[in-house]
């Protein structure tokens, strides 16, 4: 609220005079300011006139963020096009930080809009442009939503690798710790692993005083999943009551829709939203066979398989079962077991034993891996040949480490991973219990 009077404030103060590079770069503020509270429509609108006013006065600069901005608000429509101007403008005149900004804004409306493809393309090249510009901030951005993108995609491993190298940085910005943090407490909550509240906890106190419904919504969807695997009905309509008429006020179709359907999972009830886009709908609509069919054309195998969840049969719900365990999303799939032997099923497939629990400092399964290697006094460079991995990844992986422990150097890593016994003295990964 209050950024956006200061540029309200701007336009006001500068439209008293002459229209110059001034008045057309608190335009494009003011649209941004809007983008960032989710506010699409009057964001379009002023960063409309931004990038009518720069190309009047050939600001290329002031172009670029405005094109940006316009083509993120617009994504579901004509925005890709847009943001890849704005993309291809700012590398060719050389901007280096209008580069990253629709890398960031490209890579987080495709991973939203589930076009995983999309995102992909521009991720990586995205993150080693930051990565080679020092351009931090930015490249935790990208980190972000590449974790959302993992999770999406049911690596869970993955995702988990990817937030803690967002939260392993102490000065990350809000918003990827933000989207990092829902990660972490998703992969928890759909794992069955402890501590999943405390991240979305952390999440929403730094979501909610923003009143933005981008920082909002992933941490509202959040909450009310992690909620509805626990059973908690009440928790599910405290997550989501606010947020869901803000969503369909906003048209944010794809938000509205999940909210929706925990509503409805929960035994909330309501209308279908006039605002929800496919596969919500089928969903909601009672439709899981070409819901579930969708979702995996979407490439999101988790949200296949609970939309198969939604039958009343045995056949989809056997399969839907089989999908879950091989996910290993635990409480979903004791729910779905349990659907199943109220329909009279007796004979269900015994679930495997976890391979591993939780590891004693918190370390992925990956992390785990690189701090044997770094006891075992390797560099970045060995640590990536030997995982297959690139060199920045295991950069990132060493930082997290180093994090977790709440150490400095490696020497230190490997010393006080020996005393709490992540590591045999040897060097070598302990058994985890």
């Amino acid at each position: 609220m209050e950024a956006e009077r200061a540029a309200r404030a701007a336009v006001m103060l500068l439209e008293a005079f002459p229209p110059g590079r001034e008045l057309a770069m608190a335009y494009a503020h003011l649209g941004q300011t809007y983008s960032a509270a989710g506010r699409r429509e009057e964001a379009v609108s002023w960063a409309g006139l931004a990038l009518e006013l720069a190309e009047r006065l050939d600001a290329t600069e002031i172009a670029v963020h405005a094109l940006a901005t316009i083509g993120f608000c617009q994504f579901a429509e004509e925005g890709r096009e847009k943001l890849e101007q704005s993309l291809q403008l700012a590398q060719r005149v050389g901007l280096a930080e209008q580069v990253a900004r629709p890398y960031i804004m490209l890579v987080e409306a495709a991973v939203g809009a589930r076009r995983y493809g999309l995102a992909i393309r521009h991720l990586q090249a995205g993150i080693d442009y930051c990565s080679d510009r020092g351009l931090e901030r930015d490249r935790l951005y990208l980190l972000a939503s590449r974790a959302r993108l993992e999770l999406d995609q049911g690596r869970w491993e993955e995702a988990s690798d990817s937030a803690a190298a967002v939260l392993g940085i102490s000065r990350t910005s809000i918003t990827p710790r933000i989207f990092a943090l829902v990660v972490r407490g998703l992969v928890r909550a759909r794992r069955g692993d402890p501590g999943q509240w405390a991240p979305l906890e952390e999440a929403w106190a730094l979501a909610e005083p923003t009143r933005e419904l981008p920082r909002l919504a992933p941490v509202a969807a959040a909450r009310a999943e992690a909620a509805w695997l626990e059973g908690d009905r009440d928790a599910v309509a405290s997550a989501t009551e606010s947020i869901l008429p803000l969503a369909v006020e906003r048209k944010w179709g794809w938000l509205a829709g999940e909210l929706a359907v925990w509503r409805r999972r929960a035994g909330l009830g309501g209308e279908i939203p006039d605002t929800v886009v496919e596969p919500y709908v089928l969903q909601l609509g009672g439709d899981w066979s070409r819901a579930a069919e969708r979702w995996r054309e979407l490439g999101c195998p988790y949200e296949a398989a609970l939309a198969l969840a939604d039958a009343e049969e045995e056949a989809p719900l056997r399969r839907a079962l089989e999908e879950l365990e091989r996910l290993g999303a635990r409480p979903a799939a004791d729910a779905v077991a349990r659907q199943l032997r109220e329909l009279g099923v007796r004979r269900l497939p015994r679930r495997p034993r976890r391979a591993t629990a939780a590891n004693p400092a918190g370390l992925t399964a990956r992390e785990s891996e690189v701090l044997g290697l770094l006891a075992a006094d390797l560099r970045n460079a060995e640590i990536a040949a030997r995982l297959h991995i690139a060199e920045k990844t295991a950069g990132h992986h060493v930082s997290a480490v180093l994090a977790k422990l709440g150490v400095r150097s490696r020497r230190e890593a490997a010393r006080v991973a020996a005393e709490r016994q992540i590591l045999h003295g040897d060097g070598e990964l302990a058994p985890r219990r």
